[in-house]
C-alpha cells in the first residue's frame, strides 16, 4: 500500500493486487459503503496519519474509488474542516464512484467475476428489456479472470441512457483511459463475445 500527499488536504491511497488479496477486499463490497467497508477506510486512514501525518480527525472526509486497468485500486482522500470541529473518532464517510459520462463515445466497465456480469444482464434485462441499440459495438473481454465489457459509439437516444450508467457501477467499475485500455484488451484478452454482448448474454445466460 503506498501514500501520497497531492495536496494538504489531498492524499492517494495505492492498493495493489497484493494488497488486496491480503486485505481480502472485493470492490463491490468496498464500494458498497457498508460498516465493514468503513472500518477498512478507518484503519486507511489511520495508516495515513502515521506514514505521512496525514490528520483527518475532525474533518469531514470525501473519498473517491478508481480502479485501474493494470489492477491496481486507488482511493483519492480530501479532507474538508467542517465550520464546528466535531470530537467524534467516527467519521462520515462519502463514496463518490466513477463513473462514465454518456457523451463519452466508448467506455469500459469491469466486472470482478462473469457471475457479476450475469447479474447486471438480468438487471438490464428486467429493467430496459433489449439492448439492440444502445452502442454500435458492445463487446465482452476476458483478461486475468475479470471481465470487461466494452460499448463503443453509444447511443444517446437509447431509453433512460443516463440513468443505465448510472446503474453499471451497482456491478461493476468503471475503467479509466478507456481508448488506451481497450487496445490492450484486444490485443491481450480473450473476446467471449462479440455480437452485442448485453443482448447475446441476456439470451444465453438470464
Amino acid at each position: 500500500m503506498r501514500f501520497e500527499k497531492l495536496e494538504e488536504n489531498k492524499i492517494r491511497i495505492t492498493l495493489s493486487q497484493e494488497d488486496l488479496v491480503k486485505k481480502d477486499i472485493d470492490f463491490h463490497s468496498f464500494m458498497s459503503n457498508s460498516l465493514e467497508s468503513q472500518d477498512l477506510f478507518f484503519d486507511m486512514l489511520e495508516e495515513a496519519e502515521k506514514e505521512i501525518g496525514f490528520v483527518t480527525k475532525d474533518y469531514l472526509i470525501r473519498i473517491e474509488a478508481l480502479a485501474l486497468a493494470g489492477g491496481d485500486f486507488v482511493l483519492t482522500v480530501t479532507r474538508t474542516l467542517p465550520e464546528k470541529a466535531k470530537n467524534s473518532l467516527r467519521k462520515k464517510v462519502h463514496i463518490r464512484r466513477k463513473r462514465a459520462s454518456t457523451e463519452e463515445s466508448q467506455v469500459v466497465y469491469s466486472f470482478a467475476n462473469f457471475d457479476d456480469f450475469c447479474s447486471f444482464i438480468t438487471f438490464f434485462k428486467d429493467h430496459y428489456g433489449k439492448a439492440s441499440n444502445l452502442a454500435q459495438k458492445v463487446l465482452l473481454y476476458e483478461y486475468h479472470n475479470t471481465y470487461y465489457l466494452v460499448l463503443s459509439e453509444i447511443n444517446l437516444s437509447f431509453p433512460n441512457v443516463k440513468r443505465l450508467f448510472s446503474c453499471i457501477p451497482e456491478f461493476a467499475v468503471f475503467v479509466s483511459h478507456s481508448k488506451v485500455f481497450t487496445a490492450k484488451l484486444a490485443e491481450s484478452g480473450t473476446l467471449v463475445l462479440k455480437h452485442n454482448a448485453i443482448q447475446h448474454g441476456m439470451k444465453y445466460f438470464v
